[in-house]
């Protein structure tokens, strides 16, 4: 091939070549360009930690970072962070809770820290990050997951009650083998619910029966076993202890009563 031929080849090569590279190098950096906005939802377990970063803006390119808290039942709060020329920041809040904290360094973005979470956290939390380059903004929807406590209990004879107590949110229950239930739910001003399951088995042959618990924080599972005469005559224990009582004070009113007309008859005697 001719010399100048080659050299045509060899820099239509390099052309192509730097082509390829420029395009491949604008790919990347499309794909890892931060986005200006979004929202995640966040379920947390309470008394544990939760930590919500901030857009991942480099620090030092940030201007202002603000965290805008709105609670589900409180006061809404800020918590503002601005850099200044020499490297440093100022740090200003409304916010009372000393459980929610963050962190601001040159090395690492502001992010929120909730140590420990409580179910008063419920609610909408955002940050807003101005920069030179443009503004950012994240939000987060936390919800706070409050485990039930689980009880299981033979009220009367061949009755069970199976409770989830104070869960966030209401709790799942089923029943092995499955009876004649009545199910009930009671709604409390925190937002948790506890719900409740009382089950009758009037076949003999069931001598055991579980009572199963779901709910997103974990799930549980126990079993009892049917006693008889817990209850006499379909009566709980309570029941038949209330009635005798009440049978005591009336012999006893009545012990009085007989005692004062006798009294009174001695007396008129004399």
């Amino acid at each position: 091939m001719h010399p100048l031929g080659r050299t045509s080849t060899l820099r239509l090569l390099i052309f192509i070549l730097l082509m390829v590279s420029a395009s491949s190098m604008d790919g990347k950096q499309n794909h890892t360009k931060v986005p200006t906005e979004g929202n995640t939802s966040l379920t947390v377990l309470e008394d544990t930690k939760a930590v919500l970063p901030c857009p991942p803006v480099p620090l030092t390119n940030v201007v202002v970072t603000t965290w805008k808290i709105m609670f589900r039942d409180k006061p809404s709060c800020i918590k503002a962070y601005r850099r200044n020329e020499k490297g440093g920041g100022n740090m200003t809040t409304n916010c009372t809770d000393e459980r929610i904290t963050w962190l601001c360094r040159p090395e690492q973005n502001c992010s929120l820290q909730i140590d420990p979470v409580v179910i008063t956290h419920d609610g909408f939390y955002r940050c807003d990050v101005v920069t030179p380059d443009g503004n950012f903004r994240h939000g987060y929807h936390l919800q706070v997951l409050v485990a039930p406590e689980v009880t299981l209990f033979q009220s009367e004879n061949r009755t069970v009650v199976c409770k989830a107590v104070a869960g966030k949110p209401a709790a799942r229950l089923s029943w092995t083998p499955e009876g004649d239930c009545v199910p009930e739910h009671r709604y409390w001003g925190n937002g948790t619910v506890t719900v409740q399951s009382t089950c009758h088995w009037a076949e003999s042959n069931v001598s055991t029966v579980s009572c199963s618990v779901f709910h997103e924080a974990g799930n549980w599972s126990l079993s009892i076993e049917l006693k008889q005469g817990v209850g006499t005559l379909g009566f709980p224990v309570l029941s038949l202890l209330t009635i005798l009582y009440v049978k005591s004070s009336l012999f006893l009113v009545f012990l009085v009563i007989v005692g004062l007309l006798c009294f009174q008859r001695i007396n008129g005697c004399r």
